[in-house]
């Protein structure tokens, strides 16, 4: 697993690529965390290139949405495949978490 940080004004971007599961899950939270900042407007993590996710990803993930969640930061995901797409949907987090098709579409919401 890798992540880059990029940023889009006050929107901080994690391009994610490879897997996330149990071997990762906390390094993958560490790291984004210790990425953000208090200003932050939002989070988006692009799962473009990740081509697995475990339950322990899902944990990370949320985990992450909560933490923006409290410092009234938006969160959300984008470009997910088909098949990590129905990981979000048969664990239900489709319905808490928004996920777009691609990452203009999650910047354009994001900033409207």
């Amino acid at each position: 697993m890798d992540v880059q940080f990029a940023r889009e004004g006050n929107i901080l971007i994690a391009a994610v690529s490879g897997r996330i599961d149990g071997g990762n899950a906390h390094e993958f939270a560490a790291s984004v965390e210790r990425s953000s900042l208090q200003d932050d407007e939002a989070m988006i993590i692009d799962f473009a290139e990740v081509d697995y996710i475990s339950s322990a990803g899902l944990r990370a993930i949320l985990v992450t949405a909560k933490r923006c969640k409290s410092v009234n930061s938006q969160f959300a995901l984008c470009s997910l495949s088909e098949q990590i797409m129905t990981v979000f949907q048969v664990s239900g987090f489709d319905r808490i978490i928004s996920i777009f098709p691609d990452r203009k579409d999650a910047l354009a919401s994001i900033t409207s």
